[in-house]
């Protein structure tokens, strides 16, 4: 671990990483909550993402006004995401700024309150996003896509969740997964710029003092089973994502599965954009993408085609997907592993990829894993290696799911039958 990065943990359980960048003037600070879409129960899918808006909704002792005010006044930015394994709420400010911000995420984390009336605004602006996401055809794909993965289960669920679910939660329903998922062992707490840790260990302990505590609760494992979604529907295009399941974060095959995913659709160079985009003009938009989990993962590959072209895009498809298992040139796996260095290596120089990637590794993997040892780690993947998980992943059941005009898109049965002839 570099001497810059330092690990605390407080007697209340909340973990704290920083990692110092002191030729910077800005900082960046986040609150990593282990809890997301699959942490969920089937009647409240939708409840992280909720939750998540109204953080900023108003706390004890400032309006949704203030909150966004007091931030901006600094010339600071505050935002928030949701995953499905995580929640995070962070923020990016000058250095001098720094407990301003601390107070805030402590504030939105530990006094909101949840007003009805802004509960009832927010549920219709989450209602119209999930309304934009179902109207958005390269968005919707994706949860069609993770639902016939995962079919019944959290892992497979959208993480805005549906219409039906939201209109149902309420206040109690906020309050009560608060106390369950946002107890003080579930909390990171990361920073990385110009900052000390141990001014940032003093702060965290003030303004987070009023987390609940409780027991961690542990997600339902993923079952990954695979199958077919089909929806017919007036658009210009087909979209289909072919998926896979692939690794976890922890698997010795990790970084073969990363490195495949560049080769087959991560970039201009890449296999699939070359043959499919470039040689023959069958899409605009062809990529690859591996999504882990704590405890597997998922290769995908999207496409978005005319009618007429889905066959022969599909057909292509298949036969890259069969040779990258036997023949990969030297220099393509050399490029690649340029591409996902220089990547990590980028990332490293802006304080909020620092200040997330560190949060990331301890929730992962107990500690922070120095960039030279994921290069190395990089470096030693043999030819035999992305081989090897390519045969695995290509040779498991596929999950199929197609949208728009696809009537001759060919079933999951042939494209299983295909790949492994």
């Amino acid at each position: 671990m570099s001497k810059a990065v330092n690990i605390s943990i407080l007697p209340s359980g909340v973990k704290i990483v920083t990692e110092r960048m002191e030729h910077v003037e800005t900082l960046s600070l986040g609150a990593y909550v282990n809890a997301g879409t699959r942490y969920e129960e089937s009647c409240e899918n939708g409840i992280s993402h909720f939750l998540e808006h109204m953080a900023f909704k108003g706390t004890e002792k400032r309006s949704a006004f203030e909150i966004a005010e007091t931030i901006e006044n600094v010339g600071g930015h505050i935002n928030a995401y949701t995953a499905r394994e995580i929640t995070a709420y962070y923020l990016k400010l000058l250095k001098e700024d720094l407990e301003l911000g601390v107070d805030i995420l402590g504030d939105i984390l530990t006094h909101s309150t949840f007003n009805p009336e802004e509960i009832e605004k927010e549920r219709s602006v989450i209602l119209q996003e999930i309304g934009q996401t179902n109207d958005t055809p390269d968005d919707i794909i994706f949860d069609y896509f993770q639902d016939t993965a995962y079919p019944n289960q959290p892992m497979g669920r959208p993480t805005l969740g549906t219409h039906a679910i939201i209109n149902t939660l309420n206040r109690n329903h906020l309050k009560e997964y608060v106390n369950n998922h946002y107890i003080s062992s579930n909390i990171i707490f990361s920073a990385a710029g110009n900052v000390k840790h141990d001014q940032i260990v003093s702060m965290v302990e003030r303004y987070f003092k009023d987390l609940p505590q409780g027991n961690k609760i542990s997600p339902l494992p993923a079952a990954y089973q695979g199958g077919e979604f089909r929806k017919e529907k007036e658009l210009d295009q087909a979209h289909i994502v072919l998926g896979f399941p692939s690794v976890n974060y922890k698997h010795t095959l990790y970084y073969p599965a990363v490195l495949l995913s560049i080769i087959l659709g991560g970039g201009m160079s890449s296999r699939l954009f070359q043959e499919i985009r470039e040689k023959r003009g069958l899409v605009y938009s062809i990529y690859s993408y591996n999504n882990t989990h704590l405890d597997d993962g998922v290769l995908g590959i999207y496409a978005g085609t005319g009618k007429k072209q889905t066959k022969e895009l599909l057909s292509v498809l298949i036969e890259e997907l069969k040779k990258v298992q036997h023949f990969i040139k030297p220099e393509e796996l050399k490029r690649t592993k340029a591409q996902l260095k220089s990547s990590l290596l980028m990332s490293m120089e802006s304080t909020a990829s620092r200040c997330e990637q560190i949060a990331r590794h301890l929730q992962i993997y107990g500690r922070v894993i120095p960039a030279h040892e994921i290069v190395k780690k990089i470096d030693a993947v043999e030819l035999e290696d992305i081989y090897n998980i390519a045969a695995q992943i290509f040779h498991s059941k596929p999950t199929l799911a197609t949208l728009g005009p696809i009537q001759h898109v060919p079933s999951l049965s042939f494209i299983a039958e295909r790949l492994s002839s």
